[in-house]
């Protein structure tokens, strides 16, 4: 029997503080855990996830009170085999030898609960696309 193998995604954003914890936040709600798994950092991390971000994942049901924004490195990235930036521009890292995508999104921070709900939902969506494209969601019931 061939052994599975798991497939490790890294959101990145510069603060690590919205964009990207929501992301990784969706993906580990939604993928397979045999199959994938996300994890989040920043270039140059906050000291805490933006409390507008902590709402609106509030709202639906996903806690980030406890969550810490990490700092991108290269043994947090050993072993990840796509990464992922969010809109971060010429700040946005790189990681040589990692599949990259870039999703051009606007930072949640300062904005009204309005706009980051339709940040949050953009993610979202941006999300289910990437696991149905690659075969990692859940097995529907």
């Amino acid at each position: 029997m061939p052994a599975t193998c798991m497939t490790t995604v890294i959101f990145a954003c510069v603060h690590n503080a919205g964009r990207s914890q929501m992301a990784a936040a969706f993906f580990n709600q939604l993928a397979d855990p045999a199959r994938a798994r996300a994890l989040s950092a920043g270039t140059e991390p906050a000291t805490h996830v933006h409390p507008e971000v902590v709402a609106v994942m509030r709202e639906i049901g996903i806690d980030l009170s406890t969550a810490h924004p990490t700092r991108l490195t290269e043994e947090r990235a050993a072993g990840v085999q796509l990464l992922v930036t969010m809109g971060c521009g010429a700040h946005c890292p790189v990681v040589p030898g990692i599949r990259r995508d870039n999703w051009e999104l606007p930072d949640p921070k300062g904005q009204s609960i309005e706009r980051v709900r339709a940040i949050r939902d953009e993610i979202e969506a941006r999300v289910r696309r990437l696991l149905a494209a690659e075969g990692w969601q859940r097995n529907a019931a």
